[in-house]
């Protein structure tokens, strides 16, 4: 669930207020471990959401650093490099013409042999 999470802090453009709600469902989701709350629980976990929200955007707008704004798209490329490199690490390779993933189990390979 956290994998979802973003740093939010020190972007151009900055961040929206529609992010910082979504990454705080994300780390609400976290610590109750609901996806989604029952009827029961909903008030308090929508409560929640709010709260951190409100607690995270506070805490944004009173940061402060001497290094320059990060641009989105080239840290999301990073990122998607970065999980390419550990997927190829891992053994798990992706087809291009399916978008399936193909998760090669030397295990498997071997037993078979």
């Amino acid at each position: 669930m956290c994998r979802n999470i973003k740093t939010l802090f020190n972007f151009d453009p900055p961040v929206t207020d529609d992010e910082v709600r979504a990454a705080s469902v994300q780390f609400i989701r976290k610590i109750t471990g609901f996806n989604k709350p029952s009827k029961a629980n909903e008030a308090a976990f929508l409560a929640a959401v709010e709260d951190v929200a409100a607690v995270a955007a506070r805490l944004l707008r009173s940061l402060e650093t001497v290094a320059p704004p990060k641009n989105r798209e080239e840290e999301a490329a990073k990122a998607r490099a970065r999980a390419a490199d550990q997927r190829h690490r891992r053994g798990v390779l992706f087809d291009d013409h399916n978008d399936t993933c193909i998760n090669r189990c030397y295990s498997r390979v071997a037993r078979d042999l």
